[in-house]
């Protein structure tokens, strides 16, 4: 695969998409990678006491499989320049069914010296990230 250059993209191209399927064992794995605990993220008492539909995966896995897309387009995560999000809805992950992400990245905005990346990140028929969007920088 080559490269991408700034020169070679137009607003609108998907330069990147995935599912993600997650699994409460996911979310069990990334509260110990991150040592985020709370309960709501593996405890369906805890997460219903609160008012919560269900357990729910937490925002920063969730925003860093979306951003985890494009690295291989990029071919190199130190491209990233900035990367920001707004969690808008929750992924609520069934015990047994789990819960399916569909991301897609398109450019968005090509500048004299980076582009900006927009991500969307479904869940269902849910955007689950708002302006989730990725500036990275490439060659001319």
């Amino acid at each position: 695969m080559t490269d991408p250059t700034l020169s070679s993209l137009t607003v609108g191209d998907v330069v990147a998409e995935r599912a993600v399927h997650l699994t409460r064992e996911s979310l069990v794995r990334y509260a110990g990678a991150s040592g985020d605990f709370n309960p709501i993220h593996y405890r369906d008492d805890v997460a219903a006491s609160v008012g919560l539909p269900g357990v729910l995966a937490h925002g920063m896995l969730t925003m860093g499989l979306a951003v985890e897309t494009v690295v291989p387009w990029l071919g190199d995560a130190g491209r990233i320049v900035d990367y920001g999000v707004r969690f808008t809805r929750p992924v609520v992950v069934d015990a047994e069914a789990g819960a399916d992400l569909t991301i897609t990245a398109k450019v968005g905005a090509v500048e004299a010296d980076a582009a900006r990346i927009d991500l969307t990140v479904t869940f269902g028929e849910t955007t689950v990230l708002g302006k989730a969007q990725v500036r990275v920088r490439l060659d001319g």
